[in-house]
């Protein structure tokens, strides 16, 4: 039985915390507020993630650090990451303890087919460079025998547990539709298939990570179920909660503009590509080499439909 302290006390850092306690280990889940997570067997504990020496007197006798910290300024990653970046990688090399870090998968940029872990870092905008600098750097400590890192990529989640509008399938695909309401996308067509990844099963891999010595010094995919386009995610909620499907639909342009007021909305122009072209994640890799699948896609759907809390119906014959 080992050791793990993760920080970042949100849907992801509370279903990695989870996964290692299934696992049998001991965990201490750390967050700026010192948010109680109210899981059997996980510890609690106050800590700025920003402050390495803090850090490092959380971490004396862990054997990993989890890196699941999501800078709440979407339009700010480029000033509050690297600093949270740098002060993870530098506790870990005080202490001994490996650094897992939950990423995703902007670092690659525009792509043509499938995304691997071989994929090459061409960022095209600036969160993806920060996220490509971050793996960069821990990448280099890790080469040069300073610390052990790895790192999970996965593409835009949902799911149980996903903090207010982190994820862009529960909120407006996935709650519109068990309404029975019209979707509107902000960005990109209702036809183009794209990854989506179940947020339990980031939790599942970030615990596989930090137990597995096999994981070192390289990158990881979360496990994802078959791509599917938003009018399918759409069709198949109507289905479960008894409803038609609804109309999917891009938001008009001149709407668009109005949205941009947001300085959130304006910051998925760097990312848009994603939604415009097939966006397809590989994580065949990580299936062999861990003997991990991702959640089955009816059972995902299904529990994410409840936890939004709308009653679900048996799926029609």
């Amino acid at each position: 039985m080992g050791t793990h302290v993760v920080v970042g006390a949100g849907g992801i850092g509370r279903a990695t915390a989870r996964h290692l306690v299934a696992r049998g280990h001991e965990v201490l889940l750390a967050s700026r507020s010192g948010t109680d997570p109210r899981i059997e067997g996980v510890r609690s504990a106050t800590v700025d993630a920003v402050d390495p020496q803090a850090l490092a007197a959380l971490l004396r006798g862990a054997d990993t650090l989890v890196n699941a910290v999501n800078p709440t300024r979407y339009d700010r990653w480029e000033r509050d990451w690297p600093p949270v970046a740098a002060s993870m990688l530098t506790a870990a090399e005080r202490t001994g303890a490996g650094l897992v870090t939950v990423s995703n998968l902007y670092g690659y940029g525009p792509v043509d087919g499938p995304m691997t872990e071989d994929t090459p870092m061409r960022p095209n905008g600036t969160k993806g460079r920060v996220r490509a600098q971050m793996w960069a750097d821990a990448l280099a400590a890790h080469r040069a025998g300073r610390v052990r890192v790895t790192e999970l990529r996965a593409s835009d989640y949902f799911g149980p547990g996903s903090s207010p509008r982190t994820s862009v399938l529960n909120s407006m695909v996935i709650a519109r539709a068990a309404l029975g309401r019209s979707v509107w996308l902000i960005s990109g067509g209702p036809d183009v298939p794209h990854s989506w990844t179940y947020l339990d099963d980031i939790g599942a891999l970030a615990a596989a990570l930090a137990t597995d010595d096999r994981s070192w010094g390289r990158a990881w995919h979360v496990p994802t179920a078959d791509p599917r386009t938003c009018r399918e995610v759409a069709a198949e909620v109507a289905r479960l909660v008894g409803r038609s499907a609804p109309a999917v639909r891009e938001l008009p342009a001149p709407v668009r503009a109005l949205a941009r007021v947001s300085a959130t909305v304006r910051e998925l122009d760097e990312t848009r590509y994603q939604f415009d072209r097939p966006f397809v994640l590989d994580s065949d890799l990580t299936r062999r080499t861990f003997a991990l699948q991702p959640s089955p896609w009816g059972q995902a759907l299904t529990e994410t439909v409840a936890w939004l809390g709308r009653g679900v119906a048996p799926a029609a014959s």
